[in-house]
């Protein structure tokens, strides 16, 4: 296992306080404000940690309200709205400062047989035939911004490997769509709550950047100020975050400081296995 597997691991294993009440931390790599996928995450391990065995998360609709501060401990407080016969309702709220600063509802539900049918997953390249990180490193890192460069040169524990990666290479407007493989960069234990969580940290990772493909600009350059305002997900079949998802994601629209953006995540197979909607703040910074 990566080390940085590893280390994502030990931060989504969040400490048990009090009943409904868990203590998070943040990564400390420097980072000005807590990223959005890791405290999604985290409250999805809290209210999962209040809920039976017999079902599955299906739904997760969160709203970041205040930046979070990465050099104190986040709480989450879970409350256990509703136990139902096959549906189970949880709502957290994660707070710093005495103050919430994101708050997320999420659905459970247990295994049940019906009618079927999905979206059929784009036909885009596998991750094989896409360039090797090697290459990547060698023959187009060097040709990207310097945040972008910096940002792929990391030890991260989600892969990626975007499809259409020549966005990064020139600012030139593009269709508003984006195709990103993904997957953990290390084995993860078996239990689907561990990939359910991992999956909604890497959901945040693209999915706003996607808005401004549209507009030849990247989520990296100086100029823009992006942040999350909401995020929702919902989990259709099973999956393993440490094999290869194709995140399939467009912008239908950006208006008012605000793009919004959607997702739909594939196995390798093409079972469609979650689907992502997203509101970001996107502002051009005035210049001094």
């Amino acid at each position: 296992m990566s080390s940085a597997v590893s280390d994502l691991l030990s931060i989504l294993d969040i400490e048990v306080l009090e009943h409904n009440l868990f203590r998070g931390r943040s990564p400390q790599v420097g980072w000005q404000r807590v990223f959005g996928g890791l405290v999604i995450s985290q409250a999805l391990v809290a209210a999962t940690r209040t809920v039976g065995e017999d079902r599955r998360v299906h739904s997760l609709h969160a709203y970041f309200l205040l930046p979070g501060d990465p050099k104190v401990p986040i709480i989450y407080e879970v409350d256990r709205i509703r136990d139902g016969k096959s549906f189970t309702t949880r709502r957290v709220v994660a707070i710093q400062h005495g103050q919430a600063i994101f708050s997320l509802s999420a659905s459970y539900h247990v295994h049940e047989t019906g009618l079927e049918h999905q979206a059929e997953m784009p036909d885009v390249p596998h991750p094989d035939k896409l360039p090797s990180e090697s290459e990547i490193k060698g023959a187009i890192m060097p040709m990207m911004p310097d945040p972008v460069r910096k940002y792929y040169e990391k030890e991260r524990p989600i892969e990626l490997k975007p499809v259409e990666f020549q966005r990064y290479l020139k600012r030139e407007p593009m269709p508003p769509k984006f195709n990103v493989w993904i997957r953990a960069t290390g084995k993860l234990p078996d239990e689907p709550a561990v990939h359910e969580s991992v999956l909604a940290y890497a959901s945040d990772m693209t999915l706003l950047d996607t808005a401004l493909v549209a507009h030849g600009r990247t989520i990296f350059d100086p100029e823009i100020m992006g942040a999350s305002i909401d995020h929702a997900m919902w989990f259709h079949r099973p999956f393993r975050a440490d094999q290869w998802l194709l995140y399939s994601q467009d912008s239908p629209n950006t208006a008012d400081a605000c793009g919004f953006t959607r997702g739909l995540i594939f196995t390798e197979d093409g079972k469609l296995v979650a689907s992502v909607a997203q509101e970001g703040l996107i502002r051009l910074r005035q210049a001094r």
